[in-house]
């Protein structure tokens, strides 16, 4: 067989792994939105992603580690986008606190099934040690480099200068709060009136 031919072959025999992984994580997901975390059954996982429990258990071995890796990939998916910001030399430090807020109630963020996947690892007594186990450092390293941005941009504010850990916190509580109004009042609760509300925070601090 020619070399060209055998490469191809092998790209797809490579290539279904990888896009049946995510097939099953997106189903996941799905899943989770509709009946919650512990409802979520192996039999749902396989009719929403049409797949087989040989398919599932080839690639995740249990529900458990399938429900650990899925929550492994949206919080993956939230810090690459933190890094990108913090990585930036184009931008100043208040450019980056406004690329962080929009970020934060970006179209990538805002997606229903995903915040339903956060708020139900929380919700569930039993997850909160996984949610722990995989979020508390990425949790860490973005709110010591938001810390960082606060720090520098109050400097000179003699009165909050010295606040900027407990002025983070509010920051990451006011934004959970903010993506649990949308998620469970979607009507009354708008993606541009959160993104306004996190902006006021941060601008009434900086004034």
């Amino acid at each position: 067989m020619p070399k060209h031919f055998q490469n191809t072959t092998r790209k797809r025999r490579a290539l279904p792994k990888a896009e049946r992984r995510n097939q099953l994580i997106k189903a996941t997901i799905k899943c989770i939105a509709k009946k919650g975390l512990a409802a979520t059954t192996m039999a749902d996982i396989t009719n929403e992603a049409d797949l087989s429990v040989g398919i599932v258990n080839l690639h995740f071995k249990t529900k458990e580690l399938l429900l650990i890796e899925t929550l492994r990939f949206i919080a993956d998916e939230y810090k690459e986008g933190f890094d990108q910001i913090f990585a930036s030399n184009n931008m100043q430090d208040l450019e980056k606190l406004k690329a962080i807020i929009d970020y934060d109630f970006s179209p990538r963020i805002i997606n229903r099934n995903k915040l339903a996947v956060w708020f139900a690892f929380l919700g569930e007594v039993k997850a909160r040690p996984i949610y722990q186990k995989i979020c508390a450092q990425h949790d860490d390293e973005i709110n010591h480099e938001i810390c960082k941005l606060f720090s520098s941009l109050l400097s000179e504010n003699t009165k909050r200068k010295n606040d900027v850990e407990l002025i983070t916190s509010a920051y990451s509580a006011l934004t959970d709060g903010l993506w649990l109004d949308i998620l469970l009042s979607p009507q009354r609760s708008t993606v541009n009136a959160a993104r306004n509300a996190a902006w006021q925070y941060v601008s009434g601090l900086l004034d």
